[in-house]
Order: structure tokens, then C-alpha cells, then sequence
């Protein structure tokens, strides 16, 4: 058996990552990598710190979508790989790599993983984290003051200059591809529990 991959997109602060971690919990014992697109963002090192704060990181463009990809069909033949370490106070990849070994699933989150019609294809599952827009913003105020070092003023510059234009472009239209849409994020069992029963069903060879 191949692992199930399952993708979970949705706006920044919907609550991906907790539905991810929550599956990935609740799969056990089956082993589960847990992969974050963010990791996969472009290494500028040929630009300045100045510069890299100017980048607009909510756009496809930000990311490397080929590496990710191949890293993707690595881990769907059963092999490992080497994921990137991003570093959001430099906007760099740290040195080091995180190895990701082969498991019976991948559960990948990110913003914009349904834009790429490859990463989509590779996907079993794919699910759109729906939360709204009041919501995500104050989650990423205290996500970004606490853990990321940056001040209310640039994270809401950032919110209005590229955050939510790119959600209206590029995030929003990308539900359309989600084979389950979960509003409240991880807040909501009752989808997790399906989405779980669903992929467990894949691991261990049940047709649905």
C-alpha cells in the first residue's frame, strides 16, 4: 500500500495546522508525517533582510512548488526526505534540514496547497479549513507578536497589503477543489472524526 496523503488548506490563522495535528493523533498507531508548505518557501538569500520583509509571502510565487512536489512523490513511494527549516525572522531557510521518514500517511497543510493542480493530484484527501476572516486575523495578530517578534502595526500592514488580497485571489477560489470543507477548524470533531475514519479506511486497504 502506498501512504495516504491528505492536504488541508485554508486561510492563515483557520486553524490548519491543529486539524492536521489533530489527525495525525488520531491515527495512531499508524504512523503519520506531518509536513507544513511554509517550509517550502523560497530561500532568497541573494536579496537583503529589507527586501525579504517586502517579498509578498501569500503569493503562489513565494513558494517552491517543485520541490515540494518532488519531495511529495518521494514520500508516496516510500521514500524519506530531507524537508527545508524556514526561519520567519530572517525570511531564510535555517542550514539544517528536518529528515521525514516514510509513513502510512502524509498530512501536508498550507495556505495555498490546492493552487498547484500537481499538488492536488497527489493528494487522497483534500480538505478546506473554513474559519472566518475576524477569526484568522486575531489569531495570526497573537501567533505573529509571540512567536515571530513582529509588531501589531507591520502584521496588520501586512493583513490589508497582501494577506487578504491574495486570500480573495488566490486561497478562497482553491475551496472549490477541497473534497470536505470544515468550518471552526479543529474546533470541529465531528468533521475531523470523518475525515479520520476516511483515511484510516485508505491505511488499511478498506474500500469506502
Amino acid at each position: 500500500m502506498t501512504p495516504a496523503i491528505i492536504g488541508i488548506a485554508g486561510g492563515s490563522g483557520s486553524g490548519k495546522t491543529s486539524v492536521a495535528r489533530k489527525i495525525a493523533e488520531a491515527l495512531k498507531p499508524s504512523s503519520v508525517a506531518l509536513i507544513d508548505m511554509d517550509a517550502y518557501y523560497r530561500n532568497h538569500t541573494e536579496m537583503t533582510l529589507e527586501e525579504r520583509r517586502r517579498v509578498n509571502w501569500d503569493h503562489p510565487d513565494a513558494f517552491d512548488f517543485d520541490l515540494l512536489v518532488s519531495h511529495l512523490e518521494a514520500l508516496a513511494r516510500g521514500e524519506a526526505v530531507e524537508k527545508p527549516v524556514y526561519n520567519y525572522v530572517t525570511h531564510l531557510r535555517e542550514d539544517r534540514t528536518e529528515r521525514v521518514a516514510p509513513s502510512d500517511a502524509v498530512v501536508i497543510d498550507g495556505i495555498l496547497l490546492f493552487v498547484d493542480e500537481r499538488i492536488r493530484g497527489l493528494c487522497d484527501v483534500k480538505t478546506f479549513v473554513d474559519t472566518d476572516a475576524d477569526v484568522r486575523l486575531i489569531r495570526r495578530i497573537r501567533r505573529d507578536m509571540a512567536k515571530r517578534g513582529r509588531p501589531l502595526q507591520e502584521i496588520l500592514d501586512q493583513y490589508l497589503t497582501t494577506v487578504q488580497p491574495m486570500h480573495l485571489q488566490f486561497v478562497e477560489p482553491s475551496k472549490r477543489y477541497a473534497d470536505l470543507i470544515v468550518p471552526r477548524g479543529g474546533h470541529n470533531t465531528v468533521a475531523i472524526d470523518l475525515l479520520v475514519g476516511a483515511i484510516s479506511r485508505r491505511i488499511s486497504g478498506v474500500s469506502p
